[in-house]
């Protein structure tokens, strides 16, 4: 068909065409990593050479604040463009509500392909930790799991930058058509700081700027794939951090308590299409909350009426605009230790905290914030409280979005291997006791938690018992004195502090579970069959749960029983060792060697090294006149047990 010039020009201009311009979008996130270690802002370290590169590109933003120091709200606000009090992904595993709005969800909505690909189990929707991010994604690259015994903690709850950015871009490769949303998210600098080589070496006496360099070369790498792909130019490229790491400043070891500089105050570059305000700087303050706006804009989407933060763009063209001012609150300290929640406000020159005992500091004349003078400035503290309540008022959902979430049976032992305090459950209600008197305390325990994900038990529990001696009313403390009593075959011990921690909080499912094995192996069975039948009836689902009421069962002569809750752990996991191994040899000497020795079978290919699995198959095998199969599992199980 023949068109007319005209005709032509006004098809090309058309939705077709319009949509073919819309550029891609790339969100870079960097878990914490804080902005004083960035060239771009100012760091002589010499740790960022990359993403100083990028920033020249783009625009920098001197002063942008995260609204959180917790990974997975600080995310909810980036990607939601709303506050903490809005979407309400105050805790870890609580589900984002399907009313908040969503960046991916609105980038495909208008055709754009969406993919994540993220760096820690923190954020995996699948493990009960970030249920809901995976919301307008195409594609979410997470799969983490646990780590076990000495699993390596990079194959199990998290990745290194290289493997996740290296899966980027192999998404990219093979994408279909059409602009694309992609989220990569970097978690290497969240401690322990142990980056690979030749970082490790590099940087030996500062791990945590190893960490930092280590990203860095990773952000480059991304860059790289981009521009060999020939997408850098028509892509716009936004990084951020979730939030920074204290390092001891203020008293504080890591992140999450408290609401100062170097856990709030965050990098944050846009590098646009085209070069476009390429080396411009933006001395105004911003807030994570206005870069999903950004974003939308520069994708030439709508953002909804429901997103709270504002675009960047303007002040990108007008970089002397005036501040924003910029709030930030932590529930991880009510939620975790049971003491008071913190707020926070930036606005003007002061930086005010609402505290049991509130702080007011005047950052231009003190950057560090190292001087409190709230009671010396009692007029603007009353003012700056009145804004930051009011501001909070105005910005807060009705409270009908998120609920406490059904847990993950795992969930508590997940956050404890990356070094957070949580059981599972909301803390006690908070007491009035203000962190700054208390962060020593979260320290230690992080540090005793992080011990015992290590196997360093005998150093958890000496830590454990300071801090209980100290805050014995912190359940997590008691729990994870249980659990170390326990791998050290303390079972006696572990009772009064598991008994401690099911007292502070009655629900608590894994406090039940820990207490059930310590009375078990103290041969108090009827009372641990309690205990577990309440794991087992909140979470049907756990299969070590249902194995262990199973095994406690068969010893106080509940056989029936016995046998339909391991037939339960086996339809959860069918190569479950144990309930393989225990059904089978129940059925075994039920004489029912038929129906067991499949069990034992499958046990013994579980676990090719137990040489219980082969006596036993040895017996099973010979209750069937299978003399030389008998033989061969008993000489197999002679085997495995010479040292």
């Amino acid at each position: 068909m023949w068109y007319r010039p005209a005709v032509l020009l006004f098809l090309l201009t058309t939705v077709p065409a319009a949509a073919a311009e819309r550029p891609n979008v790339v969100l870079v996130t960097l878990d914490t990593t804080r902005a004083d270690r960035m060239g771009f802002l100012g760091s002589t370290r010499g740790l960022t050479p990359a993403l100083d590169a990028l920033a020249r590109q783009g625009t920098v933003f001197e002063k942008a604040f995260a609204q959180a120091p917790i990974t997975t709200v600080s995310h909810a606000t980036i990607l939601s463009g709303t506050y903490p009090q809005f979407h309400r992904v105050n805790d870890f595993g609580v589900p984002l509500p399907a009313s908040v709005p969503w960046l991916p969800d609105l980038l495909r909505a208008q055709g754009y392909r969406t993919a994540a690909f993220v760096g820690s189990l923190i954020l995996d929707p699948r493990g009960g930790l970030a249920p809901g991010f995976d919301r307008g994604f195409d594609t979410y690259d997470a799969g983490f799991k646990a780590k076990r015994g000495k699993e390596s903690r990079y194959a199990t709850m998290e990745r290194r930058g290289e493997e996740v950015v290296s899966r980027a871009l192999a998404w990219l490769g093979q994408r279909p058509p059409g602009p694309f949303f992609l989220w990569v998210h970097l978690y290497d600098a969240h401690d322990p700081y142990e980056a690979p080589e030749p970082f490790r070496s590099r940087f030996a006496k500062a791990p945590y700027d190893g960490e930092v360099a280590y990203v860095d070369a990773q952000v480059g790498k991304l860059v790289a794939g981009l521009r060999a792909a020939q997408l850098l130019d028509g892509t716009a490229v936004a990084v951020i951090a979730d939030h920074g790491e204290s390092l001891g400043e203020h008293g504080e070891s890591t992140h999450g308590v408290f609401l100062y500089d170097p856990t709030i105050h965050v990098p944050v570059l846009l590098k646009r299409p085209a070069g476009r305000d390429a080396g411009r700087r933006v001395t105004a303050r911003v807030s994570a909350v206005d870069l999903a706006p950004t974003l939308l804009e520069i994708a030439g989407v709508t953002a909804p009426a429901a997103i709270q933060g504002q675009s960047l763009l303007a002040l990108s063209s007008a970089p002397r605009a005036a501040d924003r001012p910029a709030y930030a609150e932590t529930d991880y300290p009510r939620r975790a230790f049971g003491w008071s929640s913190l707020a926070a406000w930036r606005g003007d020159r002061f930086l005010y905290v609402k505290a049991p005992r509130r702080e007011l500091y005047d950052l231009a004349a003190d950057p560090a914030a190292a001087h409190n003078v709230a009671e010396e400035r009692k007029a603007v503290a009353d003012g700056v409280a009145r804004t930051l309540e009011e501001f909070r008022r105005r910005t807060a959902s009705d409270g009908s979005g998120s609920a406490a979430p059904a847990l993950d049976p795992q969930l508590a032992e997940k956050l404890a291997s990356l070094g957070y305090v949580s059981t599972g459950a909301v803390a006690p209600s908070a007491t009035g006791i203000d962190p700054k008197d208390k962060v020593a305390v979260a320290n230690t325990l992080h540090d005793a938690i992080l011990s015992l994900e290590n196997g360093e038990t005998t150093r958890a529990g000496t830590l454990l018992e300071r801090v209980i001696a100290t805050d014995p009313q912190i359940p997590m403390a008691q729990l994870q004195l249980g659990i170390a009593r326990c791998r050290e075959r303390k079972y006696a011990l572990a009772i009064a502090p598991l008994r401690r921690a099911i007292e502070l909080q009655p629900d608590a499912v894994m406090a039940h579970y820990e207490m059930g094995i310590a009375l078990f192996e103290t041969g108090d069975w009827k009372t641990a069959a309690g205990h577990f039948e309440i794991v087992a009836a909140k979470l049907p689902k756990f299969a070590d749960a249902r194995f262990s009421l199973g095994s406690v069962y068969a010893r106080i002569d509940r056989v029936g029983e016995a046998v339909a809750e391991l037939k339960a752990a086996l339809e959860l996991e069918p190569r479950h060792y144990r309930a393989n191994l225990l059904l089978g040899r129940i059925l075994t000497l039920q004489g029912q060697a038929v129906a067991g020795l499949p069990y034992l079978q499958r046990a013994a290919e579980a676990q090719p090294s137990s040489a219980e699995a082969q006596a036993f198959l040895a017996d099973a095998y010979q209750a069937l006149g299978q003399a030389a199969d008998a033989a061969r599992a008993r000489e197999r199980a002679q085997r495995l047990r010479k040292p």
